[in-house]
């Protein structure tokens, strides 16, 4: 086949780049969401210490939520 008949198919990624959620940097594929293997380092360690928590009602009966009226 001649090059001038021949079609490039376009390859899509299969996620957007995002910055990175530690330095703001585009995310790299191997690392996603991550830009490097540091940050992603970084993020497991503040898991892993508990600075991340989701909150948590004692008691579900007087848990407040903001959309009920």
């Amino acid at each position: 086949m001649p090059d001038e008949t021949r079609q490039s198919a376009k390859i899509e990624p299969l996620r957007k780049a995002r910055p990175c959620p530690e330095c703001s940097t585009p995310s790299q594929r191997e690392h996603y969401p991550f830009c490097s293997n540091r940050c992603r380092e970084i993020d497991l360690a503040r898991w892993l210490k508990g600075s991340y928590a989701i909150p948590v009602a004692e008691d579900e009966t007087k848990a407040e939520y903001p959309d009920e009226n």
